[in-house]
């Protein structure tokens, strides 16, 4: 058994560490989208906000000192934290946001590097929409890959999604530039078309950015 563990911890000493991809974008740019396409490619994906809600989940590592901060008013029936609620509170509210994101982001950030320690893959992509405005995000990543829209267009996604044109304004009004997103990116990916469109210019990115230099083999990611 100890044979067995003294392998497998020298496997881990050995694997060369990957390729690690910090996508971001303004809201209604189409992240997500974008994330399963490089999933598709090869890549692994990490949703930031899904991380988040992990530890935030009861039991998870956040769950505690939230509820703490913000009281059992957050928290529903079920022992959940009602994240609507939450949201609410700390929307217009920049000192209540800045308390929540001081007690979640250092958990995440812990959780996000345990996944890059075991990572399959040789590309990680890490999804986060304030990548650029998180340093803790930043110092995990190699490459920026910014996804941009025209705000008619988030505006028409936000609204599909159930946001009324009212909020859908607020939350846009609230982004911050993706002019200095794009001034930060080493990739900017355009997504005001189609699906076949923002798939192809993905398609030409990971080849330019991934392939040719080295971040995987064509076999890998076909």
């Amino acid at each position: 058994m100890k044979a067995t563990i003294a392998r497998r911890n020298e496997t881990v000493r050995q694997r060369k560490p990957p390729l690690v991809i910090g996508l971001t974008g303004n809201i209604g740019t189409g992240k997500s989208t974008l994330l399963r396409m490089l999933v598709d490619l090869g890549a692994e994906g990490i949703d930031a906000d899904e991380v988040a809600h992990q530890v935030m989940a009861p039991g998870g590592a956040a769950y505690a000192p939230v509820v703490e901060a913000f009281g059992p008013e957050i928290v529903t029936a079920s022992g959940a934290i009602d994240r609507p609620k939450l949201a609410t509170i700390v929307f217009d509210d920049s000192a209540a946001l800045h308390r929540l994101e001081a007690i979640v982001h250092p958990v995440v950030f812990a959780e996000i590097r345990r996944r890059l320690q075991h990572a399959q893959q040789p590309v990680v992509v890490i999804e986060a929409i304030k990548l650029l405005e998180s340093d803790w995000v930043r110092r995990l990543t190699d490459q920026i890959w910014v996804v941009v829209a025209s705000e008619t267009i988030q505006r028409e996604r936000l609204i599909a999604r159930g946001v009324s044109p009212a909020e859908a304004k607020r939350r846009l009004a609230m982004q911050s530039s993706p002019a200095e997103k794009m001034r930060q990116a080493d990739v900017v990916i355009h997504n005001d078309d189609t699906l076949a469109t923002l798939r192809e210019e993905v398609q030409r990115a990971w080849n330019r950015w991934i392939v040719k230099r080295g971040g995987v083999t064509n076999e890998s990611s076909n």
